[in-house]
């Protein structure tokens, strides 16, 4: 079945769209699913210019949501005419999938980071070649085949349009914070970068009844949608030295759980300063930095304590339904950080999520797509 997709050829090109690519067969595990939208993250980013790699040619995205058109005859959770979202892959066998893990499944990085579908087949041709996929999904496509575990069912009701991103970069947010720090109520919470993964962050730390949640970013506009959005308080770190910001927002003593989004050294460095004794930072960001810690007046003197997260440590068939929950609770307006493109405005889309504005971009790929219907 030939489709179109949006296709990198090499290490930092263009994304450049072809109609001449070939989909892969259907598996009996297998959805095939007609793309309505897909978010844009910078973990599509980072493959594209090469900070991380998987092979070339290679059609990215992974935060696609859609409708379903066939099934395999082992899938037993959808059927034609559903409304998904698409997020990663895990094999459900492996020791920590059986724990409820799925985001540490042992074969995560062959299923989702491998550039084949977890058979070790092509997801993707052109020409008779392969064209590597990215989390077994591959969302900036017309159609794409995924598994059964791929998929999460959601309301018809909703607009399709805007929960892709759930699939990814809302869901690696607050998961890292509801599903990893687990703050208390009363506690306080710092999160570094306003993109989509620090404001679900923010939003997950109001939801959890933090009585701090302060975000700390250099873009004015993005700190006041950050308010907006649940923040209590918000620091330019461009304009004043951030540590003792949120100690005088904290009557000194720093937050009990921090989130760096940003990947950048400094700022990943300034996360674990701005803890409180026995505070703990999560650093989640796709990055090629590194960064240096002094492991016994960092760390060990304050017990201080850095994770790192793989999307939220998240189960997507939970995680995203309950994201949608507190969305429709007025606790989670995720559509507010989103701007709609169209698919062949791919380049502009990505360039604007790389220079910061636009928060987070959706490829809207079927056009002809009504809410509701």
């Amino acid at each position: 079945m030939k489709i179109k997709a949006a296709v990198v050829e090499k290490q930092n090109a263009d994304f450049e769209i072809k109609d001449d690519v070939e989909l892969a067969e259907m598996g009996p595990d297998d959805i095939q699913v007609h793309m309505v939208a897909s978010g844009i993250c910078h973990s599509d980013e980072a493959l594209r210019i090469g900070d991380a790699v998987i092979d070339y040619p290679i059609v990215l995205g992974h935060e696609g949501s859609g409708i379903v058109e066939k099934v395999g005859p082992e899938v037993t959770q959808f059927k034609p005419g559903d409304h998904v979202v698409l997020s990663f892959y895990a094999c459900g066998n492996c020791k920590s999938c059986l724990k409820g893990i799925p985001t540490q499944c042992e074969n995560y990085a062959h299923n989702n980071l491998s550039g084949v579908r977890p058979d070790g087949s092509s997801h993707f041709t052109e020409n008779g070649h392969h064209v590597a996929d990215m989390f077994d999904q591959s969302s900036f496509t017309t159609t794409t085949v995924v598994r059964e575990r791929n998929a999460v069912k959601v309301d018809k009701d909703l607009d399709l349009r805007t929960l892709g991103p759930l699939g990814c970069g809302y869901v690696t947010g607050s998961g890292t914070v509801l599903n990893t720090l687990k703050p208390k109520p009363g506690d306080t919470i710092a999160v570094f970068g306003t993109g989509a993964v620090g404001l679900a962050a923010m939003m997950a730390g109001r939801i959890s009844g933090c009585v701090k949640v302060i975000g700390i970013d250099i873009v004015d506009s993005r700190l006041q949608l950050a308010k907006e959005l649940g923040a209590t308080d918000v620091i330019n770190s461009k304009d004043v030295d951030v540590v003792k910001a949120v100690q005088d927002l904290t009557d000194g003593h720093g937050v009990d759980w921090a989130v760096d989004t940003t990947g950048v050294t400094a700022v990943m460095e300034n996360s674990i300063k701005v803890l409180a004794q026995g505070g703990t930072t999560a650093t989640i960001a796709v990055t090629p930095h590194h960064i240096d810690v002094d492991t016994w007046n960092d760390l060990c003197v304050d017990d201080k304590k850095i994770v790192g997260v793989n999307m939220g440590d998240s189960i997507p068939q939970i995680d995203i339904p309950r994201l949608i929950a507190f969305y429709k609770m007025g606790m989670f307006d995720f559509p507010k950080t989103e701007k709609f493109y169209k698919f062949d405005q791919i380049n502009e889309a990505n360039a604007d999520s790389r220079s910061g504005k636009t928060i987070k971009p959706v490829l809207v790929i079927d056009e002809d797509y009504k809410p509701g219907e």
